[in-house]
């Protein structure tokens, strides 16, 4: 699973608002902003987690290390 500081680094990545976040991922500025709140693992479901994560990876993003041992991302290049 990936972590709220991962998130808000794929966005920071993509340069994405959390409104752009919330159109890509059909997730809701609420629970985005609720999630982003948070430290570490975030309590959502792992339904809407799933779907910010691929939300991110179908914009090139890629999820590294793990949330206990350098979480972090990569922007892919075409």
């Amino acid at each position: 699973m990936i972590t709220t500081e991962q998130i808000r680094m794929a966005r920071g990545a993509l340069d994405w608002t959390i409104a752009d976040l919330e159109q890509a991922s059909g997730v809701s500025e609420r629970t985005i902003r609720r999630i982003e709140a948070q430290a570490g693992l975030p309590n959502a479901t792992r339904a809407n987690m799933m779907i910010i994560q691929r939300a991110f990876e179908d914009a090139g993003i890629e999820f590294i290390g793990a949330p206990d041992d350098r979480p972090g991302v990569r922007l892919r290049r075409p």
